[in-house]
């Protein structure tokens, strides 16, 4: 018997030998006075145990079946080990026809010693950002290194933009190690789904922010503006504010979207058996458009912030520049290799020893950049290698002689060098 029995038989035994009232009985049980006579009736009747609740000791009507449970756990054994009891409802549902609510499926793993018993959060100290108030006002960018293969493929590195204002995950991509081509894709996939966004929100890794980015004093005095990395420049090209967090908590949106995919998009990888990159990537859409649909809300403003794309191709944008001298022979080189601008009928050719821009694509692709257009450009066949031959060996073409580290060619343009054969050009 419980404590509230044996407080109910005491309280009844004295009643009966008269050293209660019955006002006194019903005011220390907590029940009318009805309820009182009723009690008394059973005490006589049965003792102490015909107060003792009539459900005792019997199964529940509404119970799960033992044969349930254990399937359950089976099979959170056998096929989902490692995810939470919310996904593990919502796996149940969807793969195995089993709809039970999540503080059953909870009850189950704790009882059958799956899943350890995790403490209750501390109340927040601090209130949280609010979010933005339309979508496109403000990306967060990141990656994710984990083994979201397990033991089935190697270590990737996952890639992702979320919006602030609605925590949709805009892009997304895995790659070997964190890397600017990684975050290319991304921002070119997300810029070409959705449009420019007005800021982007990430660390203060060198990608983002070159360690020598910061203007000195007498850079800040003579008005020069801060060196930027490839990925900076191209952010000012298309006008997007960069800023850049202080610590992982600024960005607490793409951090938090980082433990989801870590608690889910590693059993929906295991699920479907994925083993490669190239396979993950190939299943990543799908996955993503399903976490959006479950997990994204709409934001205060439906009008969004988003800017139309420039009519300069984002390959063009998001590409490495380099400054290079055009020799006589209208070649410059690149990382040991000579190349040379397409010829176009109609365009002049470029002058001897001026300076111009080079950009390189993610994908290797060279093009000389002037006044705001690409012009394709090839390797010559000084630095080609030649196909291989069964026929009689001849000699190879003398390839050009690197230029001295003192030579002219090799120094570094100062300022009025530049500005002077922009002028000639």
């Amino acid at each position: 018997m419980t404590k509230s029995e044996l407080k109910r038989a005491m309280v009844l035994e004295k009643w009966i030998d008269g050293r209660l009232a019955e006002q006194d009985v019903a005011r220390i049980l907590g029940i009318s006075i009805r309820q009182a006579y009723r009690l008394k009736a059973k005490y006589r009747h049965g003792g102490a145990q015909a107060i003792a609740h009539g459900n005792r000791g019997r199964k529940p009507a509404h119970t799960l079946a033992d044969s349930l449970k254990q399937r359950v756990m089976l099979l959170y054994q056998e096929r989902y080990f490692g995810s939470n009891a919310t996904h593990f409802a919502e796996l149940l549902a969807e793969h195995e026809n089993i709809h039970l609510s999540v503080s059953s499926v909870r009850r189950i793993l704790l009882e059958g010693g799956l899943r350890p018993a995790r403490l209750r959060r501390r109340p927040k100290a601090h209130r949280p950002r609010p979010r933005k108030p339309q979508a496109g006002m403000l990306w967060q960018i990141d990656a994710s290194p984990y083994a979201w293969l397990e033991d089935r493929g190697p270590m990737l590195t996952l890639h992702g933009i979320i919006d602030d204002a609605t925590g949709e995950v805009v892009a997304a991509t895995f790659r070997p190690t964190e890397t600017l081509e990684g975050y290319v894709t991304v921002m070119i996939e997300g810029l070409r789904r959705k449009g420019v966004p007005l800021a982007l929100y990430s660390d203060q890794h060198s990608i983002f922010h070159p360690p020598k980015g910061k203007p000195t004093l007498e850079q800040e005095l003579a008005g020069e503006p801060p060196s930027l990395s490839t990925f900076g420049q191209a952010l000012a090209d298309l006008g997007i504010t960069h800023i850049k967090a202080l610590s992982p908590q600024a960005k607490g949106r793409i951090e938090r979207l980082w433990q989801t995919f870590q608690d889910r998009l590693v059993i929906e990888l295991r699920l479907r058996n994925v083993c490669t990159m190239e396979e993950a990537n190939r299943v990543l859409p799908e996955l993503i458009a399903k976490h959006n649909r479950q997990f994204a809300v709409a934001p205060q403003n439906a009008e969004p912030a988003y800017r139309p794309l420039p009519e300069t191709p984002l390959e063009h944008i998001f590409a490495r520049r380099q400054y290079r001298r055009i020799s006589g022979g209208q070649t410059f080189s690149w990382k040991g290799k000579c190349y040379m601008p397409k010829p176009v009928p109609g365009v002049p050719r470029w002058e001897a020893k001026s300076v111009v821009e080079v950009r390189v694509g993610m994908d290797g692709q060279v093009w000389l950049w002037d006044q705001g257009r690409a012009w394709p450009c090839v390797e010559t066949q000084a630095t080609q290698t030649p196909a291989p031959t069964t026929a009689k060996k001849e000699a190879a073409p003398a390839s050009p002689r690197k230029p001295a580290a003192n030579h002219p060619w090799r120094k570094p343009f100062s300022s009025k060098q530049l500005q002077r054969s922009t002028a000639s050009g």
